[in-house]
C-alpha cells in the first residue's frame, strides 16, 4: 500500500515520477511496515475531491433556511485559520438564507483537542451546532492521543485547502531553501521554528523540513503558538528564528515588509512564491479545513446541515472569502470524507512516529 501525501488538490501538479522523490515515498512506506496500517481503506482507491466549481448564488436564492440560530464552535483563538474558516462560513450561512443568525464560541488550546472535547460533551445532540477542523486537530489527536477524539464528532464537509509557507524575520541571514537547508545542518537546535499547536499540520511540516533538509529531526525545536499572530509576533520579537503557518495568516506582515517568505508548501509556485519543492526539497503538505456536527444528531439532521453549509459554499459571500484569503476550495462530503479522514488520520500516526514529532 502507498499513502497519498497529504491533502493535494487540483492545484498542484501531477506527482513527480517514482524515482524522482525516494525519501518522501520511503518514510512512508516504513510508517507501512511498522504494521500502523491495518485500515480497511488499504486496499481501496483513496477518495478524491468534488469539483470546487460551485456557481456564486445570491442571498436567499432557492434558500433553505434550517435553522433561526445557529452555533459554530472554534477550537482556536480569534484570528487564526479555524477563526477565520469558521466566521466566513457563518457569513455565508447567513447571506444563503440557511439561518437567519450565526453564533460563534472560540475555545483555543493543544491543537483543537480542548474545544473539540467540549463540544462533543456540550453539543453532542444539537441540532444546530456546528464545529470547525481539520488536519491540525488530526495531527493533535495522533501526538496528543485525548480521551476524546474525532470520532466523538460527525463529519460533515470537508471545506478548504490551505498550503503552508516558511517566513523569517526581515533581518535573518535565511534568504532562501539552500540558507535553510544550511542553517538547519549546522545548527538545528539553534534554529527554532514557531508554528501552530503541537502536532498540527505546521509542526508536521517542519518535521519534513528538517528531514528533507537531512538534519535530525529529533533534535527539531518547535514552539507552538495557538494561532498565526502569535507566530509573527515570535518572530518579530526574536522568540523564534522561522514560522510555518497558511499564507492569509503571514500575509500582512509579508506586504508590510517585516517577514520574508522562503517557500510554500505546495509541489508548485504559489502566491508568487517558490515552492520548496521547486528549489530542491522534497518536502509537499497541504492543509485543509471542515466543518463536523455532534455524534448524536440524527442522519436526518446532519444531512439538512450538509445542504445548508453547501448552499453557503456556493454563495458569493464565501467565494469572496476565498479569493481573499488565497483558500483553494476543496469540497467532499459523505462517504468520501469519511474514507479520506480515516486515511489522514493513519498518516498522520505515521508521520508523528517516522518524524519523532514531541509536544
Amino acid at each position: 500500500m502507498r499513502l497519498p501525501s497529504f491533502s493535494q488538490t487540483a492545484a498542484d501538479a501531477p506527482p513527480a515520477a517514482e524515482g524522482t522523490r525516494p525519501s518522501r515515498r520511503q518514510m512512508l512506506a516504513q510508517g507501512a511496515a511498522l504494521a500502523m496500517l491495518c485500515s480497511p481503506l488499504a486496499h481501496a482507491a483513496p477518495p478524491t475531491a468534488a469539483p470546487a466549481g460551485h456557481a456564486p448564488r445570491a442571498a436567499g436564492a432557492g434558500a433553505a433556511r434550517v435553522a433561526t440560530s445557529l452555533r459554530i464552535v472554534i477550537p482556536a483563538n480569534a484570528g487564526g485559520g479555524w477563526d477565520q474558516t469558521g466566521r466566513a462560513l457563518g457569513a455565508a450561512l447567513v447571506a444563503s438564507g440557511a439561518a437567519e443568525r450565526v453564533e460563534y464560541e472560540n475555545v483555543g488550546g493543544k491543537g483543537g483537542t480542548i474545544g473539540l472535547a467540549q463540544f462533543a460533551e456540550r453539543h453532542g445532540k444539537d441540532p444546530d451546532a456546528l464545529l470547525i477542523g481539520g488536519m491540525v486537530m488530526v495531527g493533535a489527536v495522533a501526538l496528543q492521543k485525548p480521551a476524546v477524539n474525532m470520532s466523538h464528532v460527525q463529519p460533515i464537509a470537508r471545506l478548504t485547502s490551505d498550503y503552508l509557507v516558511v517566513a523569517v524575520p526581515a533581518d535573518s541571514p535565511i534568504r532562501n531553501a539552500k540558507d535553510l537547508v544550511a542553517a538547519l545542518r549546522s545548527d538545528l537546535a539553534h534554529q527554532s521554528f514557531a508554528g501552530g499547536s503541537a502536532g498540527g499540520v505546521d509542526h508536521m511540516f517542519a518535521g519534513l523540513l528538517t528531514r528533507a533538509a537531512k538534519a535530525a529531526p529529533e533534535q527539531l525545536v518547535y514552539k507552538p503558538f495557538p494561532g498565526g499572530a502569535q507566530v509573527v509576533e515570535a518572530l518579530l520579537k526574536g522568540d523564534a528564528r522561522m514560522g510555518v503557518s497558511g499564507y492569509s495568516e503571514f500575509s500582512e506582515a509579508l506586504a508590510s515588509g517585516k517577514l520574508r517568505a522562503i517557500g510554500v508548501s505546495s509541489r508548485r509556485s504559489l502566491f508568487g512564491l517558490p515552492s520548496f519543492r521547486e528549489q530542491g526539497l522534497d518536502a509537499d503538505m497541504a492543509n485543509w479545513r471542515a466543518v463536523f456536527t455532534g455524534k448524536q444528531v440524527s442522519a436526518a439532521r446532519a444531512q439538512a446541515l450538509l445542504g445548508a453549509v453547501e448552499q453557503a459554499t456556493q454563495h458569493e459571500s464565501w467565494q469572496r472569502a476565498l479569493r481573499q484569503n488565497r483558500w483553494e476550495p476543496s469540497w467532499q462530503a459523505g462517504r468520501d470524507f469519511s474514507g479520506f479522514l480515516e486515511l489522514e488520520h493513519t498518516t498522520a500516526s505515521v508521520m508523528t512516529y517516522l518524524l519523532k514529532l514531541k509536544s
